[in-house]
């Protein structure tokens, strides 16, 4: 009775609850210099660049839950060494957890905060 009960469940299609999301056109990031301690906030749009010291930044998407503006945001980045133009990173940064997909260099930290509607 039980196996059988198990392969009906196993039958059964999945309800997942996906969240609905919003998309805006800018976001707002933090870069810091550990080694000078220098610390800023900024506002980048898609389409326009940000340098910070060697770091040429790149917004391609900013993502939040829908109706909900001041909670979690989902930022698509590139960052690229603006000296060497290699690629330092492409990924999505989550607001609420900056250490799960982060920027992986020894003296910049770049994290999203939020995004914004321009």
């Amino acid at each position: 009775m039980i196996r059988l009960l198990a392969f009906i469940l196993c039958l059964c299609p999945a309800f997942g609850f996906a969240q609905r999301a919003s998309e805006t056109s800018g976001a707002e990031l933090r870069w810091l210099d550990r080694t000078t301690g220098e610390l800023r906030s900024f506002i980048i749009t898609i389409g326009n660049p940000v340098t910070l010291g060697p770091l040429e930044i790149h917004l391609q998407a900013c993502r939040y839950p829908e109706g909900e503006l001041t909670q979690d945001a989902f930022a698509l980045l590139a960052i690229y060494d603006a000296r060497s133009k290699g690629q330092l990173f492409e990924g999505w940064m989550v607001a609420s957890s900056p250490a799960i997909n982060a920027l992986e260099h020894p003296r910049y930290d770049v994290w999203a905060l939020r995004c914004k509607i321009l």
